[in-house]
């Protein structure tokens, strides 16, 4: 509501109203999934993946059958090609059985989850050691960063695939020993990612800030720094998972990675790779496939994240 003026009141002219910016002009800024599935590759990647962790989690729902379980399993069922139909009609294989007996279907969404599991965990485990030591190279810098780069650099020198043969050889077979030889054979690969992503951090003016009120090193190093390092971390780990589950098959498939009563991908390629000379090639080849597909569908969603993280490789 405007009052009237007076006679010696002078007429103030209107200011001019800006318009909103133009749609086009506005920076278009697309959330993280939507900026992920532009690609339909990667988005198809990410479909599948979803679908192959849900198999992974439900295993026990979505399989026919226990493969590893001895009162459900057949003898008389064993090396049946796709399709077939079990002893007196009981069961329907969709992608035959091994040479137990076992639902090769099931056995393969077992698999899966015995695979992404040991995957996962030991990605984890070897991105916590890691980063914390990375974290440390960089903060303290001097000589304790040529120290541990120096361990560092002689750890990548070496092929990941060797290191985990030989320490499986000394520790044996087993979950925890597989574990174990996969957290030592990937933490290098953590600690060069957080090393390199914390000294640019290091240099910035909230760290100094932070400093300069006493904070404790650990509360700067993982409360201010890490948090700005976890774009190239989850990249990293995503794609060290996919590593992860390649190493994890080889030593399976070599016999010194998982035991038989706890068979991942790998183990199942092994059992039915004596069967292919004979045309049983159903055994080893479904199992094959579905590792193809796991690491694949990792690998671009990991690449794919890679380049929504950093927006300079979309151009």
């Amino acid at each position: 509501m405007s009052l009237p003026l007076s006679e010696n009141d002078e007429a103030v002219p209107a200011l001019p109203t800006l318009a909103p910016a133009p749609a086009a002009a506005r920076p278009a800024r697309l959330s993280l999934l939507r900026r992920f599935c532009a690609n339909r590759v990667a988005a198809a990647a990410l479909a599948l993946l979803l679908a192959l962790l849900l198999v992974a989690v439900l295993a026990h729902a979505l399989s026919p059958q226990n493969p590893y379980d001895l009162a459900t399993v057949s003898v008389i069922d064993s090396e049946l090609p796709p399709g077939s139909t079990g002893y007196e009609g009981q069961a329907h294989y969709w992608l035959g059985t091994d040479g137990a007996g076992r639902d090769l279907l099931s056995a393969i969404f077992y698999g899966i989850r015995i695979s992404v599991g040991v995957g996962v965990i030991s990605a984890v485990v070897a991105l916590m050691v890691g980063s914390a030591v990375g974290l440390a190279a960089a903060y303290f810098g001097g000589v304790a960063d040529a120290a541990i780069m120096r361990v560092v650099d002689l750890q990548l020198s070496l092929p990941a695939v060797l290191v985990a043969l030989i320490l499986l050889a000394v520790l044996g077979q087993g979950v925890d020993k597989t574990l174990l030889a996969l957290v030592i054979v990937q933490w290098a690969y953590f600690a060069r990612t957080v090393r390199g992503a914390a000294q640019v951090e290091r240099r910035k003016e909230y760290v100094e800030a932070a400093l300069g009120q006493g904070l404790p090193a650990l509360r700067v190093m993982f409360r201010h720094i890490l948090p700005n390092c976890m774009a190239p971390l989850v990249v990293t780990g995503t794609l060290q998972i996919a590593h992860a589950i390649t190493l994890e098959a080889t030593m399976s498939f070599l016999g010194i990675g998982l035991p038989r009563t706890q068979p991942s991908l790998g183990m199942l390629i092994a059992n039915g790779f004596e069967y292919m000379l004979s045309n049983k090639y159903w055994i080893s080849v479904f199992p094959g496939v579905a590792l193809v597909l796991l690491i694949g569908s990792i690998n671009l969603v990991g690449d794919r994240l890679r380049r929504v993280l950093n927006p300079r490789l979309e151009a």
